[in-house]
């Protein structure tokens, strides 16, 4: 996926956009801080520098949900921070900077095939429930209901349209994923494992009708997740990620990059799995080239023994712990009828910090 495209896209949507020019196009994701809320400016498709002319297409006849695209990117961004709050690499995002997470997705790495899937799924999830709330004229729920009702329910509501979604998420952010190399290769395998993932994870869900909330009447239809649950999903299958190869092939159209598993004895990745051909660094320390924070600062949890636990999170360098107050309601009294008072309590708290 274009993240840099789409953090253009989210500027010209935004109440304070800039005119954004001048950069190279293939970045990381490219959503500022400073780009916080979704504004009714206008979009005009043709002066969003750098799109290829399938994107420039998809975005005049489908311009009612570019804002649905913008805001499936910075969803992604969300539940990325979320995921890997207690990793050493925590999706941590630069202010006022267009590469928003730096150099750190210029590599192949596990990272960066997470932020791809997550992203793309993030697309595909904001698009269909968009639609299903009747945002756009151009969607809406989905029609085709696959299957006969079940015993006792019948179909109703509105289903979610996430064929419709992944379809947006595939023609718009896969454009540019079109050359014979190695990267693209795999960014397309883990755009599309994001997006299977919302497919995997649609469900039904249903309401009862009657009399004194008896389930006379009960009318199901399809919906998706909550996003938490494909951003869980899609954080295993970061941590068993497959790692491969890339092999050259000649063909008519000249020397192609393919990807193969490096590992023979291991089962090879499906289209669900995420892949990855470039070794992580590892965190610990500064750097600007690789685009590392460091670890420095960080919270750890003394008690863990995981990666979030201050031996692994701090890379062996030790931890400082300092006392922290903080003000909590307590001792809560609930009163008939109807509401709850408490006193404010001040607590003293054990905080620890990698050196």
């Amino acid at each position: 996926m274009d993240y840099h495209l789409l953090g253009l896209i989210l500027a010209f949507l935004i109440s304070d956009a800039k005119v954004l020019a001048g950069y190279p196009i293939w970045w990381s994701l490219a959503l500022g801080q400073q780009y916080t809320s979704l504004g009714s400016q206008p979009i005009l498709c043709g002066s969003i520098p750098g799109l290829v002319p399938k994107q420039l297409r998809f975005c005049r006849n489908y311009i009612e949900i570019m804002p649905s695209v913008a805001e499936g990117v910075k969803l992604g961004i969300q539940e990325c921070q979320h995921q890997f709050r207690g990793r050493r690499w925590n999706c941590t995002t630069i202010d006022d900077s267009l590469a928003i997470f730096g150099p750190v997705l210029d590599k192949a790495t596990r990272e960066s095939a997470f932020v791809h899937a997550i992203a793309s799924a993030g697309v595909a999830f904001a698009v269909t429930r968009s639609c299903a709330e009747g945002t756009s004229t151009i969607c809406g729920c989905d029609s085709h209901h696959k299957g006969p009702p079940g015993e006792g329910w019948k179909w109703g509501g509105c289903s979610e349209d996430a064929d419709f979604g992944v379809l947006v998420s595939r023609e718009f952010a896969d454009a540019r994923e079109n050359r014979p190399d190695a990267r693209s290769a795999m960014n397309r395998h883990n755009n599309e494992a994001g997006r299977t993932t919302i497919l995997d994870h649609m469900h039904l869900k249903c309401k009862c009708h009657g009399l004194s909330g008896s389930c006379e009447v009960k009318t199901c239809w399809w919906a998706q997740p909550d996003f938490r649950a494909i951003g869980d999903y899609l954080k295993d299958k970061y941590d068993s990620a497959s790692e491969m190869v890339v092999e050259k092939h000649r063909e008519s159209r000249g020397w192609v990059e393919t990807l193969r598993a490096k590992y023979a004895l291991f089962k090879p990745p499906t289209e669900r799995d995420l892949v990855y051909y470039e070794n992580s660094p590892n965190f610990c320390e500064p750097n600007p080239e690789t685009g590392s924070f460091g670890t420095r600062d960080r919270i750890c949890n003394v008690t863990s023994h995981g990666i979030d636990g201050c031996d692994l999170l701090c890379c062996g360098r030790g931890h400082n712990t300092r006392t922290e107050k903080r003000k909590e309601k307590c001792h809560c009294i609930f009163h008939w009828c109807c509401y709850v008072s408490c006193q404010e309590c001040i607590r003293v708290y054990d905080v620890h910090t990698c050196k």
